[in-house]
């Protein structure tokens, strides 16, 4: 790559972010099995849906955490290929600051604001 974030750095963000996100996905999936074993007790039917709803609510934050690993790994992949830091839309560069707020960005700003 030759202007922007460096490999090195890139790695680093990428790494640092597929951290977060693998640690988040551990945490909600224990707290889903929690859920769901609180909804199979017996007692207050009020307890079992709140732990339905919860639960609910796990798999969809479970869901997001597992998609934003996906990016991650395809802007590792790009890394690896030499066009991280490019539109996967477009090739254009992408600034600098966005990749350092979101290391796994595909789009310019511009281009994830059409989609």
């Amino acid at each position: 790559m030759e202007n922007g974030v460096n490999d090195e750095r890139a790695r680093e963000l990428l790494s640092t972010e597929r951290t977060r996100v693998e640690t988040l996905l551990d945490s909600v999936r224990g707290d889903s099995q929690s859920d769901r074993s609180d909804a199979n007790d017996q007692g207050d039917m009020s307890n079992s849906s709140e732990s339905l709803v919860s639960e609910g609510t796990d798999d969809a934050v479970a869901q997001a955490l597992t998609r934003r690993l996906a990016a991650i790994e395809r802007a590792e992949k790009r890394l690896a290929a030499g066009t991280y830091g490019l539109s996967v839309a477009s090739g254009e560069p992408i600034p600098d600051e966005r990749l350092e707020a979101d290391p796994a960005a595909e789009l310019t700003v511009e281009e994830a604001q059409n989609v």
